[in-house]
């Protein structure tokens, strides 16, 4: 690896990944190695938006969102507007996960008043018995 480039299964081991994963963010436009033969050959550039894209996938971000993230890294854009795109993103997917976390929670007291309905019911079912 002292070339600065990586085979397919280089960088699925430094990234703990299977080489169909770097297959499919190949078909996805994420990466574009160079091909001798039919060996894959990745470049720096292709090492940076993997490690971005599973960032983004931790995240949580949608294959479309890191793509258009990654993208605009690489345009000639203003750092600002794309400082700002980032952001609405973050806030988009912060709110989605706020309203997730409220399901969840309400969802989390409605099964334990279940639970203890259920309790309730089998403890009188217990002392009825004798």
């Amino acid at each position: 690896m002292t070339t600065n480039t990586w085979t397919i299964s280089d960088l699925a081991h430094e990234f703990g990944v299977t080489p169909r994963t770097l297959r499919f963010y190949e078909d996805q436009g994420i990466l574009s190695p160079l091909r001798q033969g039919t060996q894959r050959i990745y470049q720096p550039r292709d090492r940076t938006r993997l490690k971005l894209a599973l960032r983004g996938k931790r995240l949580g971000l949608q294959l479309s969102e890191i793509l258009t993230l990654i993208n605009m890294y690489e345009s000639p854009m203003d750092t600002a507007a794309q400082l700002k795109h980032y952001e609405a993103v973050l806030e988009e997917h912060r709110l989605r996960l706020e309203r997730q976390r409220q399901d969840i929670d309400q969802t989390l007291q409605e099964i334990q008043a279940q639970l203890q309905l259920c309790r309730s019911q089998q403890d009188q079912r217990d002392t009825s018995i004798f």
